[in-house]
């Protein structure tokens, strides 16, 4: 197995190319009660490495949410589903707003909302709030 040790400048770098937001659900490390993290997108368990390409930025809630999965089972076709990649793929090709809800164009977007659980009421309240002020997305 690999490491999972992320060094200094490895997180000011995965930080800094996010914009300080989590790159799942958009929130602003500003609005977060807890310090984003470091997420591996491919888990070190499953072969993942401590690179700047297997690194994203993740709130709390996203990462804990994700856990080590990087994909999911599709509830309407029982197929394996990969969970959306913010290094090799484009949000706004897998998300789109509804309102405040944040819903999936593919079916790796509708997998990711449903397993990331983007649109519980808690997280709807906190985007509601924030785009009234314009300071979401």
């Amino acid at each position: 197995m690999g490491s999972t040790s992320i060094s200094t400048e490895l997180r000011k770098l995965v930080i800094s190319r996010a914009s300080e937001r989590c790159e799942y659900c958009l929130i602003h490390q500003d609005f977060s009660i807890y310090t984003h993290e470091v997420d591996h997108i491919i888990a070190v368990k499953h072969g993942g490495a401590t690179v700047k390409d297997n690194l994203a930025l993740s709130c709390l809630t996203c990462n804990r949410h994700k856990g080590s999965d990087f994909a999911t089972i599709d509830s309407t076709t029982g197929e394996i589903v990969p969970l959306y990649n913010p290094r090799r793929q484009i949000w706004e090709e897998h998300f789109y707003f509804e309102g405040v809800r944040i819903e999936g164009k593919s079916q790796v977007g509708q997998a990711t909302t449903r397993l990331l659980q983007f649109n519980l009421a808690n997280r709807l309240l906190q985007r509601q709030v924030l785009m009234s002020q314009g300071k979401y997305p």
